[in-house]
């Protein structure tokens, strides 16, 4: 088992797609990076996140760094807010029942993102 991909171990998009509620329930009450969502859908929003979470689960979805950066572009996302974002990810994680290791490789993978995301 253990060639099973966390987006398996974790029961694939439904799990982790409460996993994603959490988080942006999180994000909305934070005052930091919660009004970067005011005037956004977050049906999709929450969608978008689910399919980038699974990818960095290694799950089918899968986001270019380009599509990462070009999505982000317009924002003046900066290292404290990318920093929040991560103690929320951890969190709903966490909550989640996500194996400590496991997180550890998600925000990893997040973390390798923050060139494209932070402007």
């Amino acid at each position: 088992m253990s060639d099973q991909s966390l987006f398996d171990k974790y029961g694939g998009f439904s799990n982790i797609s409460k996993v994603v509620m959490t988080f942006y329930d999180a994000v909305l009450d934070s005052d930091e990076i919660g009004p970067f969502f005011d005037d956004i859908d977050m049906g999709k929003m929450v969608d978008h996140q689910t399919k980038f979470i699974a990818s960095l689960l290694g799950g089918p979805a899968a986001y270019t760094d380009n599509q990462l950066k070009t999505m982000h572009a317009k924002l003046d996302i900066t290292h404290d807010h990318f920093d929040e974002l991560l103690v929320i990810l951890r969190e709903a994680l966490t909550t989640h029942g996500v194996d400590e290791d496991d997180i550890l490789a998600v925000v990893a993978e997040y973390e390798r993102r923050r060139g494209v995301i932070v402007g």
